[in-house]
């Protein structure tokens, strides 16, 4: 069975994170320690920069 592949690279969750205040606690533990809103921030996060760059509305 082959692995999935993430939708966002690395680098683009870590700013994210560092976006969002915990990118340490994904430095220190990993990103199995972060929590369910971190992650549900991040993707509303992404989901608002994707709609953004489409209506080339970048605030």
């Amino acid at each position: 069975m082959s692995r999935r592949r993430g939708i966002m690279s690395e680098h683009f969750k870590e700013e994210l994170a560092k976006e969002l205040g915990f990118y340490d606690k994904v430095k220190e533990k990993g990103w199995g320690e972060i929590t369910a809103n971190e992650a549900g921030s991040m993707v509303k996060r992404a989901v608002q920069i994707a709609e953004e760059s489409l209506t080339g509305d970048r605030t």
